[in-house]
């Protein structure tokens, strides 16, 4: 193993019920004035709002709705007033990443009220201090709620930013939840739970079998139990699983000891900023492109993958990454997630839109992002080529 430092703070709560505990763990960690935000309608038409409220009856409550896909820059900012207003000294996410993220940026809007968050999330302010943040997950997806980090898109540049912040002090987790999510949105959120891993897995950096052990059996076991949720989307047991992949997937445990490389997410931030598509969706479409881009910087790394995921040996080292790259792409095409600009529903576009978003990435061509090969401008523009069908 190689050196590194790894602390993840987050206090799980899991399994059917553990909402339960909801009241009880605000106040372990100092909370009586309470910010609860949601999403869509779902999480009152379950009647999940509800019961959160009931049991935090005690407590002095501002709730708001209304969190998108691709959280919004206005909306953070807007709860953040009203938790400043309010006094709210904890924030209590209920939903998936996008109400997750928004709940961390509310927190350290309203622990710094006189810095704007977008400051923060484009690296001009440095914040520290931030109110604790709670979960209450209801979709395996983006794994926020163990994770070090939030997305946040401003609708007005469309720039889509993510940011480094405090994990949330805990996230209860009960996979009853997740068994209501919609078909699409479930297997996007499959999809970001695989990549979250892969981003991490594809690196320069050799020695660290256990961590690779990790990442490759939590692969297997996601796509596995995906197929058990395709046919049978009320399997409890299946989405139990995925669920707590998903959190252990963003953790930063399945690449400790090495760099994460998340291109795909450089990337697919930015047809998900430009295009509102779903995240998981914006991953997928570029994944492929991009490991075929790069792969003959490492080949040995991606025939390696190839064997142990999907177990293919024999040919070459190249022909076996080669395989290895179409067999991903493959599972995520059966999985029903895109894998080009037109399956993601955005059609074909201009080599002048592709330059374009070449220069979001980049920053206009003054940085190179991501570290398994660092990608300047041309090399972004030619890998959105690669998937421009």
């Amino acid at each position: 193993m190689h050196s590194f430092e790894y602390c993840c703070p987050t206090e799980i709560i899991f399994g059917v019920g553990a909402e339960n505990t909801v009241a009880e763990k605000i106040r372990k960690y100092g909370g009586n004035r309470v910010m609860i935000l949601y999403g869509g309608g779902s999480a009152v038409k379950s009647g999940l709002i509800a019961k959160i409220e009931q049991l935090l009856g005690d407590f002095d409550l501002k709730i708001m709705g209304g969190v998108k896909p691709n959280p919004r820059l206005s909306f953070a900012r807007e709860a953040i007033r009203s938790a400043i207003d309010a006094k709210i000294n904890f924030v209590l996410a209920v939903g998936g990443g996008s109400v997750i993220d928004t709940a961390k940026a509310v927190a350290f809007g309203a622990a710094n009220p006189q810095v704007d968050i977008w400051e923060h999330w484009t690296g001009k302010v440095k914040l520290e201090k931030s109110l604790p943040v709670g979960t209450v997950l209801t979709i395996a997806a983006a794994g926020s709620e163990t994770s070090d980090s939030a997305v946040l898109t401003d609708e007005e540049s469309g720039l889509k930013r993510g940011s480094t912040t405090p994990r949330p002090v805990f996230a209860i987790m009960n996979p009853e939840f997740a068994l209501t999510v919609p078909h699409y949105p479930l297997i996007c959120g499959i999809a970001d739970i695989i990549m979250h891993t892969l981003e991490r897995y594809f690196t320069k950096v050799e020695g660290n079998e256990f961590t690779d052990m990790v990442a490759e059996s939590l692969i297997k076991n996601v796509m596995a139990q995906s197929k058990v949720l395709l046919k049978n989307p009320q399997d409890l047991h299946a989405m139990s699983e995925i669920m707590w992949c998903g959190s252990v997937s963003h953790t930063g445990f399945t690449g400790l000891g090495r760099d994460r490389d998340f291109s795909a997410h450089k990337l697919g931030h930015e047809l998900s900023g430009r295009y509102d598509v779903a995240h998981g969706a914006s991953l997928t479409t570029v994944w492929a492109s991009w490991a075929r881009t790069v792969y003959n910087v490492k080949p040995e790394r991606f025939a390696n993958f190839a064997e142990k995921i999907f177990g293919i040996q024999g040919g070459t080292i190249d022909e076996q990454a080669r395989a290895g790259i179409d067999a991903m792409e493959n599972y995520f095409r059966e999985l029903g997630t895109p894998t080009n600009f037109s399956e993601l529903g955005i059609g074909v576009q201009s080599d002048d839109e592709l330059k374009f978003l070449a220069n979001m990435v980049t920053s206009n061509g003054t940085k190179k992002v991501a570290t398994f090969l660092p990608m300047d401008r041309e090399l972004v523009f030619e890998i959105y080529r690669k998937a421009n069908h």
